[in-house]
């Protein structure tokens, strides 16, 4: 379950359907990482093929990613209600 947003644009997609704010190219894409971070029970469950699903490393531990583009990644932390702090980062 996606227990909070971090990215405004992402938030108002997911909570109200409206996609103000994010590429069009990026829509079907966001839709499947949102459901699978909504069905999951654990964070490497987001892990589907072709989602290149990797922890985080060094100061960003304890966060995970899933491709959105070639440079932008969902990132997410992990709590009791799921997914949390969900966002889209260009952290490369």
């Amino acid at each position: 379950m996606i227990g909070s947003i971090r990215h405004k644009a992402l938030r108002d997609y997911w909570t109200r359907g409206r996609a103000r704010g994010l590429n069009a190219e990026w829509i079907g894409r966001l839709r499947r990482i949102l459901a699978a971070l909504e069905a999951a029970d654990t964070p490497s469950e987001a892990n589907y093929p072709g989602s290149y699903f990797h922890p985080l490393k060094g100061d960003r531990k304890g966060r995970y990613a899933v491709r959105l583009t070639a440079n932008l990644r969902v990132t997410f932390g992990w709590d009791e209600d799921g997914a949390a702090d969900v966002d889209i980062e260009d952290y490369h």
